[in-house]
């Protein structure tokens, strides 16, 4: 994963995260959910980038052992 598509991913689940907490304090149920999808989306791109990079290993290790 690039650093930039890690920062990417970090800063959309911290900015979820903010959300989030605002929703709760200020008991506003839209902004609250709204941050947690924000969460999931950060952690499931994480998640994408992570499987794409191991598979690109796999890919370069099978090329270099044959």
């Amino acid at each position: 994963m690039s650093l930039a598509d890690k920062a990417k991913d970090k800063a959309q689940q911290a900015m979820g995260a903010a959300k989030e907490k605002l929703g709760r304090a200020t008991d506003n149920e839209d902004l609250r959910d709204s941050g947690k999808a924000d969460q999931t989306e950060g952690e499931v791109k994480e998640a994408g980038h992570d499987l794409r990079d191991k598979a690109k290993g796999a890919v370069q290790d099978l090329k270099r052992d044959q």
